[in-house]
């Protein structure tokens, strides 16, 4: 069961305002990086949910933040639509394909299932690879980001844009950690750990599932939409599965079901990948003997290996009574 912790507070905060501090310290490359932060990061929480909770490894979530984009922009710039609801029907279209997604997998699980996500994810790619009217292999341009400027906010202001994002992976977070914190959220977790008692007990598990999918690619539909609105172009390469693979990593460095480990996970994966990058285009070896150090040293994740250690009770001494107890 998920629990939000003083110290998953505090680390959250922390995070957010040091990243605030460094788009609004730095550059234009340093917003560039907190915000390719914000989306691995909503991405990864996304991820988490199904994965950490419900024991569902999917390799669908780039296909799901690649669909959120390409509706935003089939509304937006094809349709003329205006923004905010563009992004709502790109955030809702994700939402109906990981539901979807669920309902068809929903009674497999291990190898079968991650196989079976591949798949679908493989088939968006496909579609989107090959429709010319949204530009095919050449991506589509044009995509426009909120206009928020009766409020005074200027997004196409780079530290603006920055903190948004910001934002929005603090509005991803409080919202996953209180639907774990539901009802629907301890079944989830009670299907991973048993699912034949859950079962038992009365629990559509097949549904349950669906239902938590589909609220996983909700929340991944949010990287989409502001991937779109970053560089304000999109291109099948959003949907490739390594993408999900990527993402994947990032959720197993941070900490499986921990919440916070994958936002920890994508600080440390982007802001290695940019510094190793820059002595050395093997970049990814460095983060490969990281993740494998970080499994062989318990599979816990660096956040989630911090947390036990801390965790852990010292033993009582000697002669005491809790000792006696013991």
């Amino acid at each position: 069961m998920f629990r939000q912790t003083p110290a998953r507070s505090l680390v959250l905060i922390v995070t957010l305002a040091g990243l605030a501090a460094y788009a609004s310290a730095g550059g234009f490359f340093a917003r560039e990086i907190v915000i390719e932060i914000a989306i691995l990061a909503i991405l990864a929480i996304s991820l988490d949910v199904v994965a950490g909770f419900g024991g569902m490894v999917s390799l669908a979530h780039g296909a799901m933040m690649g669909l959120s984009a390409y509706t935003y922009a089939i509304f937006s710039v094809k349709l003329g639509w205006p923004p905010l609801p563009s992004a709502l029907l790109g955030v809702a279209a994700s939402g109906i394909f990981g539901t979807l997604i669920g309902w068809i997998t929903g009674r497999t699980t291990g190898i079968f299932f991650i196989m079976a996500t591949l798949a679908f994810g493989q088939m968006a790619y496909t579609v989107f690879f090959k429709w010319r009217w949204l530009g095919g292999d050449d991506g589509l341009g044009g995509l426009s980001r909120f206009d928020l400027g009766g409020l005074g906010i200027k997004m196409g202001n780079s530290l603006t844009f920055a903190l948004f994002a910001l934002v929005l992976v603090l509005a991803v977070y409080v919202a996953a950690a209180w639907v774990l914190r539901t009802a629907f959220g301890r079944t989830l977790t009670g299907i991973h750990v048993n699912e034949d008692r859950m079962r038992a007990l009365g629990v559509n598990t097949v549904m349950h599932r669906a239902q938590a999918l589909g609220f996983s690619a909700l929340l991944a539909g949010v990287a989409g939409v502001l991937a779109a609105q970053h560089v304000q172009y999109i291109s099948p390469e959003l949907l490739v599965w390594t993408v999900s693979g990527e993402v994947l990593i990032v959720v197993i460095l941070g900490g499986l079901g921990t919440l916070i480990g994958p936002l920890l996970g994508a600080v440390i994966f982007v802001l290695l990948k940019h510094e190793i990058s820059g002595y050395t285009n093997h970049w990814h070896i460095v983060i490969g003997l990281l993740l494998i150090a970080t499994v062989l040293a318990g599979g816990r994740g660096i956040y989630g290996q911090v947390e036990h250690w801390f965790s852990r009770r010292p033993p009582p001494p000697a002669g005491t009574a809790e000792a006696h107890d013991a």
